[in-house]
Protein backbone atom coordinates (compact mmCIF):
# COMPACT_ATOMS: atom_id res chain seq x y z
CA UNK A 1 0.00 0.00 0.00
CA UNK A 2 1.20 3.58 -1.24
CA UNK A 3 0.25 6.55 0.67
CA UNK A 4 0.13 9.96 -1.40
CA UNK A 5 -0.13 13.72 0.81
CA UNK A 6 -2.38 16.66 -1.04
CA UNK A 7 -3.01 20.08 0.23
CA UNK A 8 -6.67 21.05 1.22
CA UNK A 9 -7.70 23.84 2.48
CA UNK A 10 -9.10 23.99 5.98
CA UNK A 11 -13.29 25.01 5.25
CA UNK A 12 -13.20 21.46 2.73
CA UNK A 13 -11.54 19.21 5.38
CA UNK A 14 -13.89 19.90 7.61
CA UNK A 15 -16.78 19.36 5.81
CA UNK A 16 -14.94 15.98 4.56
CA UNK A 17 -14.74 14.95 8.16
CA UNK A 18 -18.26 16.00 8.55
CA UNK A 19 -19.45 13.59 5.41
CA UNK A 20 -16.81 11.12 6.66
CA UNK A 21 -18.30 10.67 10.34
CA UNK A 22 -21.70 10.66 8.51
CA UNK A 23 -20.81 8.01 5.99
CA UNK A 24 -18.95 5.73 9.55
CA UNK A 25 -15.06 6.67 7.68
CA UNK A 26 -12.37 8.25 8.73
CA UNK A 27 -11.46 11.02 6.00
CA UNK A 28 -9.06 8.83 4.66
CA UNK A 29 -11.45 6.22 4.12
CA UNK A 30 -13.92 8.48 2.94
CA UNK A 31 -11.26 10.01 0.13
CA UNK A 32 -10.43 6.37 -0.89
CA UNK A 33 -14.24 5.54 -1.55
CA UNK A 34 -14.57 8.55 -3.55
CA UNK A 35 -10.95 7.56 -5.23
CA UNK A 36 -12.92 4.38 -5.96
CA UNK A 37 -16.35 5.83 -7.37
CA UNK A 38 -14.26 8.11 -9.93
CA UNK A 39 -12.37 5.49 -11.48
CA UNK A 40 -15.05 3.10 -11.49
CA UNK A 41 -17.08 5.81 -13.30
CA UNK A 42 -14.18 6.60 -15.69
CA UNK A 43 -13.82 2.71 -16.28
CA UNK A 44 -17.56 2.21 -17.52
CA UNK A 45 -17.17 5.30 -19.75
CA UNK A 46 -14.06 4.37 -21.43
CA UNK A 47 -13.29 0.79 -20.51
CA UNK A 48 -11.55 -1.29 -17.76
CA UNK A 49 -7.50 0.67 -17.04
CA UNK A 50 -5.51 -2.17 -18.10
CA UNK A 51 -1.31 -1.93 -16.99
CA UNK A 52 -0.26 -0.32 -19.86
CA UNK A 53 -2.08 2.90 -19.13
CA UNK A 54 -0.67 2.71 -15.73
Amino acid sequence: MKSISIRIDDELLDKLHVVADYEGRSANGQIVVLIRRCVEAFEKNHGEIGKKER
